[in-house]
């Protein structure tokens, strides 16, 4: 019996560490913690960007604590991280782009000028090819959004004002995809 027990205990201690921590949106792995300076956030939820019923990228939003207000996220002036992966072989660099742009004028009612040439510096991180499995990491903290691509730093962006109208273009009145904004929000 002994010799039976030991090895299923360790099969379920290896399954348990492997899967442990970790939540899968669209077969994708998001961890449930993250660190952003000396800041721990927590996973507050993820979703996947759909369009004409394709995947695009899976999205997840890290908080310092788990919100479900929308508005109250946005206008938040604490550590938070927008993490998309993406998962279709579909996203070029001009598609993205035009996402982006349309976000925007989403996010702001039209009103981008204050932040045109932050806008064109966002841009500016998709101006390389896009693949399937890149990652985007955007961190906002101590005023500054911090962008990384598969883990190495792009570029960086001053003011709150900015970070309102980025996040805004996920988490808005009107998002990239309602599904996803709902996702971020641990509301689906």
């Amino acid at each position: 019996m002994k010799n039976i027990f030991i090895p299923i205990l360790l099969l379920t201690v290896l399954f348990t560490s492997q899967t442990y921590g970790q939540t899968e949106i669209g077969g994708v792995s998001l961890s449930d913690t993250l660190k952003i300076g000396d800041d721990s956030l927590v996973l507050n939820g993820g979703g996947i960007r759909e369009k004409f019923w394709l995947d695009l990228y899976v999205g997840g939003l890290y908080l310092t604590q788990k919100e479900s207000n929308a508005q109250a996220i946005i206008d938040a002036n604490q550590p938070m991280v927008i993490y998309l992966d993406i998962v279709s072989g579909l996203i070029t660099s001009e598609k993205m782009i035009e996402a982006v742009d349309e976000g925007f004028q989403k996010s702001t009612q039209g009103n981008i000028e204050p932040f045109k040439n932050k806008i064109e510096s966002f841009k500016s991180v998709f101006s390389e090819a896009i693949k399937e499995n890149d990652t985007y990491t955007i961190a906002y903290s101590s005023d500054e959004v911090t962008i990384s691509k598969n883990g190495k730093k792009i570029t960086s962006i001053q003011g709150m004002e900015f970070k309102k109208a980025l996040f805004g273009i996920w988490l808005g009145e009107e998002p990239a995809d309602e599904n996803l904004k709902q996702g971020m929000l641990g509301l689906n």
